[in-house]
């Protein structure tokens, strides 16, 4: 208990900070709002294109005979939404972004938008440049541009319209010729100046700047995908979770960024028959790890609806459709887990075994890479499979991980219950006499 109040009083407060972070939840809402849908669109032609081949079913063999000959037409959405990933984060930054500073969303979307694309480009000839070649800048390549340029010109727009730098209009001009001027001097003061700063990076290095950031990440990227960088995160968003703060939305902020980078460099290796690496991505987690929600608690849950205690069972009874749907808010704070010192120790300890076992599979290859983000919603069995693009395997470890995590939950359990079954025969045997 005592280092329960100690991460209580130490990290509560700065750690909430994060969590409320007005740039870390702009971020975090251009992927889940904006890049998601376009994402699973894009990685179901994908699975649809690569056919689960290792199989070696009749069924499997003839689908894939089916979809050889039109392959590169399947893959045409599938490079495109993947490829304009990207893009699309840049928007959802700024516009995310925007409403929290009570801007004019739209217009502070599509600046944060061109202001990207025009960096994707190299400065010269444009009409000699094949799009197909900066795809890769436009998608999973260019996601770190796309955050810091989502902010950085939202933020300028701001601060141009804050200072008067914009036309304003007198009273009674329609709303929408009002928007259009005020946005315009920031949208030419702006653009110009990321265009001369694109210009500056191609003419010096002969890189354009989402490939220089991007080698200047690399470390970092490759240093997110170990497995010390995934017992990490794991630890980080469960004694968050344990003080009461949604340790996902906290880590996730900060992390989306690496896992998307590599959930898009391995779609990118299986479209070209390449060795797919990347291993820490959002579904590693949401997918693999948070059966039932964060803590790994949907056995726990189960246990809870026959629990002998009325007060477990009645929480039990309201959390186990949420939970199989992986939400378990209900158990958290109604069981609840949160500064509970006997039931936070299973709720850390099964996610990090669970962590170290499921890196080991996607490491030596015995589970196929995760290529597609389901949401986080989807039911145990079915969210790994699609993960995966079919994989049968990659649902039957999530049953498996469910179970570690139950065997580890039960025995403290078990005290828990035994102590609540205590006092709730104590305060019947009391209640007569008070009566």
């Amino acid at each position: 208990m005592n280092i329960a109040k100690w991460l209580e009083d130490h990290l509560m407060e700065p750690l909430g900070k994060i969590a409320q972070n007005k740039y870390l939840q702009a971020i975090r809402d251009a992927f889940v709002i904006f890049a998601l849908p376009v994402i699973i669109t894009g990685a179901f032609f994908l699975i649809i294109a690569n056919p689960p081949s290792s199989l070696d079913w009749g069924i499997i063999n003839a689908w894939e005979n089916a979809v050889e000959p039109i392959q590169a037409q399947l893959l045409f959405p599938f490079n495109l939404t993947f490829g304009l990933m990207a893009l699309t984060v840049a928007f959802g930054v700024g516009y995310s972004l925007a409403i929290r500073e009570d801007m004019d969303a739209v217009m502070a979307g599509i600046l944060s938008m061109l202001a990207f694309f025009m960096t994707a480009f190299p400065v010269k000839d444009i009409t000699q440049v094949p799009f197909g070649d900066i795809l890769n800048y436009l998608g999973g390549q260019g996601l770190f541009v796309a955050i810091i340029l989502g902010i950085l010109t939202t933020e300028a727009m701001r601060f141009l319209i804050n200072k008067g730098v914009a036309f304003e209009m007198p009273a009674g001009v329609p709303p929408y010729v009002m928007r259009t001027f005020r946005a315009l001097v920031p949208f030419m003061l702006i653009l110009p100046l990321v265009w001369i700063l694109a210009w500056i990076v191609w003419a010096n290095f002969g890189v354009t700047i989402p490939q220089l950031v991007l080698d200047a990440f690399s470390p970092f990227v490759a240093a997110s995908n170990s497995y010390w960088a995934a017992l990490g995160m794991i630890l980080l968003m469960l004694v968050l979770w344990s003080i009461g703060i949604h340790g996902m939305n906290v880590v996730s902020s900060v992390a989306y960024p690496f896992w998307m980078t590599q959930l898009a460099s391995n779609a990118d290796a299986i479209e070209s028959g390449s060795e797919a690496t990347g291993i820490v991505t959002e579904p590693f987690f949401h997918m693999f790890t948070h059966i039932g929600g964060s803590g790994a608690t949907l056995g726990l849950v189960i246990f809870m609806v026959f629990s002998a205690s009325a007060q477990i069972k009645q929480v039990g009874k309201t959390a186990i459709i949420p939970s199989f749907f992986n939400i378990n808010e209900p158990v958290i704070f109604g069981l609840p887990i949160v500064l509970n010192p006997v039931l936070i120790i299973p709720f850390i300890l099964g996610p990090v075994i669970i962590v170290t076992v499921n890196y080991i599979l996607f490491a030596t290859g015995i589970l196929p890479p995760v290529i597609v983000q389901p949401p986080f919603t989807v039911p145990i069995f079915f969210g790994g499979f699609i993960a995966t693009g079919g994989s049968w395997l990659a649902g039957l470890v999530q049953i498996m991980n469910a179970v570690i995590a139950t065997v580890i939950y039960y025995p403290f359990f078990k005290r828990y219950e035994k102590q609540l079954v205590e006092e709730e025969q104590s305060n019947n045997e009391e209640q007569p006499v008070n009566s």
